[in-house]
């Protein structure tokens, strides 16, 4: 099968090394095109394949769109068919493209909403304070309301993909991060509630929601690194 894909594998590389350059602004929505999202996936393979020629590509236009972005609006998400998300995706193609150090400051500026106070374990007996709950909240799971709708049961599978983009995020972030606590807290939800919606019973989400449970479950996006390297 690898034999019988390579001329298409290499004329669609060709392609987008011509392309990227001309591309004057990502596309950010939560759908197919999503530019950010795309970016990951090009960078995970030019990186896999040892193209550094096509993976410092993609990686100076990740750098170039998305370098200089703050403050993402994302309370604006989800909107109503969003299988990705615009604001994760982006982060989660900017932690392949910068150091930890430089990663870490960028997040902060670009998605301040992620809670950033130290976790301290609750007293024996007493549960979440209602202040604690709110900063576990800052990212509600969305819920589909009708599975077998074709373009709502987007919502099952932002789930998923949300779970893999955060868990990506917290990979990269230094350990005593206050920010991965929250940040895994949140993945694991989203990472349940998605899991969950993979049930074939509908042929709407059951023809594509496996293909996001396995990148979500062998974390194929998640390359482990040295904190200093790009």
């Amino acid at each position: 099968m690898s034999g019988n894909l390579k001329a298409l594998e290499e004329a669609a590389v060709e392609r987008l090394k011509t392309w990227l350059p001309k591309l004057s602004n990502p596309v950010r929505i939560g759908e197919h095109d999503q530019t950010a999202f795309a970016l990951g996936l090009m960078l995970d393979y030019a990186r896999g394949k040892g193209d550094t020629k096509f993976a410092n590509l993609v990686a100076d236009s990740a750098r170039r769109f998305f370098l200089s972005d703050r403050n993402c609006p994302l309370n604006y998400e989800p909107s109503g068919e969003d299988f990705l998300s615009p604001c994760l995706g982006e982060a989660d193609v900017m932690r392949r493209v910068l150091s930890q150090n430089e990663f870490a400051t960028w997040l902060r500026e670009f998605l301040p909403q992620i809670p950033a106070t130290p976790r301290h374990p609750p007293s024996p007996g007493v549960g979440e304070t209602r202040s604690e709950e709110a900063l576990l909240n800052w990212l509600p799971v969305a819920v589909s309301p009708d599975p077998s709708d074709p373009k709502l049961a987007h919502l099952d599978g932002l789930n998923l993909s949300r779970a893999w983009m955060l868990e990506g995020i917290a990979s990269v972030l230094p350990e005593d991060d206050p920010r991965r606590s929250y940040l895994l807290e949140t993945a694991n939800a989203h990472r349940h509630a998605g899991l969950a919606a993979v049930t074939g019973a509908h042929y709407e989400g059951g023809h594509w929601l496996g293909s996001f449970a396995v990148y979500l479950t062998t974390q194929r996006g998640i390359q482990r690194r040295r904190p200093d390297a790009r």
